[in-house]
């Protein structure tokens, strides 16, 4: 049974349209335009337009361009957006042209047909609210589209990265100090080396993560800071003095957040150095979180015949043929999760790359991958905190065998008795199969109770010198 229509007059003339459909003519013609792939904004971006309609209708109406009887149908049709009502009605994916035209459109569109309806009036008739005349008033695609996409990267920055990196630092400064005395040997080129602690090895996680907080934190100015009001190619043509600020004062209230206007719009709508800048800091912490879960991956490793140092909590979850095997599978998500924010670095690397004298035309492609690349790292980053650091525990029988097992504690007796002697003393040992204690007191080098004295691993671990 086919769907009843409703046919909508457009400047290239008729289109038929689902009657229940809150998109106009333009977005009807976009759908049989492009007909590629299936990727779709994330819901973030769709209600964030939400959020820049309902503040350019109250910048309108402080300036005098919309009558507040019309601003008030927007802004209520708006906020609507921005709750997530009208998700449904967003059909397009991200491949359409590089400004966003067609989801700018897409938003005018569904707003003005649901502020006519408000106001009494039939889905089609674009009035008394008309989608570009009222909706889209001294505004363009072209700075419309990147403020958007500085407000989403932003509230995803704020809102949902940062919480869950600091939920995640908490965590291993939790467990750094549960295992503070739980001495481990130290790993070099993946070979034993020194004593330190297991407490020392999650304080350089925690510190890592530390450092990724600085970093989101440290993008986010340049975020803030928005080219509303440049319109169609920077100068601000049709839009009235003092727009932006009002734009900014009133999208600040609504979010909390420093919203200002950029002093110079050209670089706002020809150049996303900006996301750029905040995809850098993202890649720069999946590299960090990916040493992190492959450090507990490698440590946990076993539980019999790996490293085993670390007890990983058990998630339910075994293996298809072999009874009973439980995997890091927390980890392995979050790695995977640092793959793609890596790889998409690249893709909003070159999509950055691409403006062209007044604008920027790889637009959709580019916050697609960045807000793909906040969630995902959030997302994973909060279930690795609370799945798996916070209930890992340390195998304190296999910690202490390995650290009377190492050979490399020795290191500590290169004052005494010389580098060359302690060379003997490993290499003995090692040929031997016999531990360094045993060694240095076959060579003659030391009795037992100075050797236990000199290389106690628990004050090795605090370094220094004997």
């Amino acid at each position: 049974m086919t769907a009843a229509t409703r046919t909508e007059q457009d400047a290239f003339g008729t289109v038929e349209i689902r009657s229940d459909r809150y998109w106009g003519a333009q977005t009807q013609r976009a759908l049989g335009v492009f007909e590629i792939g299936e990727e779709r904004f994330p819901a973030v971006l769709v209600r964030t337009f939400g959020l820049q309609k309902f503040a350019a209708a109250r910048a309108n109406v402080q300036c005098g361009v919309l009558a507040p009887v019309l601003a008030s149908a927007i802004e209520t049709a708006a906020l609507e957006l921005h709750e997530g009502l009208w998700d449904d009605h967003f059909p397009l994916t991200i491949w359409q042209t590089g400004s966003g035209t067609q989801t700018n459109m897409n938003a005018n569109e569904v707003i003005a047909n649901r502020a006519n309806e408000l106001l009494g009036r039939p889905l089609g008739t674009k009035a008394p609210v008309h989608p570009n005349d009222h909706v889209n008033a001294s505004q363009s695609s072209n700075d419309s589209f990147p403020t958007v996409m500085h407000v989403a990267a932003a509230i995803e920055m704020t809102g949902r990265l940062r919480p869950a990196l600091d939920e995640l630092r908490s965590a291993l400064a939790e467990r750094s100090h549960a295992f503070a005395s739980v001495v481990k040997i130290a790993r070099t080129h993946l070979m034993d080396a020194v004593p330190m602690t297991m407490g020392q090895t999650f304080a350089t996680f925690e510190h890592q993560i530390s450092n990724a907080l600085a970093r989101a934190d440290g993008a986010l100015p340049r975020l803030l800071t928005i080219p509303q009001g440049g319109t169609a190619a920077g100068t601000g043509l049709n839009a009235p003095r003092d727009f932006d600020g009002f734009f900014c004062a009133t999208l600040a209230e609504a979010t909390g957040l420093a919203f200002a206007p950029n002093p110079h719009k050209f670089e706002g709508m020809a150049a996303h150095d900006a996301l750029v800048e905040a995809s850098g800091a993202l890649n720069t912490i999946a590299t960090s979180l990916l040493k992190i879960a492959n450090d507990i991956r490698f440590l946990g490793s076993g539980p019999r015949c790996g490293l085993g140092e670390l007890l990983i909590p058990d998630d339910g979850l075994t293996s298809s043929i072999m009874p009973g095997k439980r995997n890091p599978t927390i980890a392995e998500v979050l790695v995977q999760g640092c793959f793609e924010v890596i790889g998409n670095h690249q893709t909003i690397t070159l999509a950055g790359a691409s403006g062209n004298f007044e604008l920027n035309v790889a637009k959709p492609v580019l916050i697609y991958n960045l807000l793909q690349s906040l969630r995902v790292i959030a997302d994973s980053v909060r279930v690795f905190s609370r799945r798996l650091v916070c209930g890992i525990e340390v195998d304190r029988e296999r910690l202490v065998k390995n650290v009377n097992q190492a050979l490399l504690a020795v290191t500590a007796l290169n004052p005494i008795l010389g580098y060359d002697r302690v060379a003997q003393i490993t290499a003995t040992a090692l040929e031997d199969r016999i531990t360094p204690r045993a060694a240095a007191i076959a060579l003659g080098f030391i009795d037992g109770d100075e050797y236990d004295r000199l290389v106690d691993p628990a004050v090795l671990a605090r370094g220094g010198r004997l």
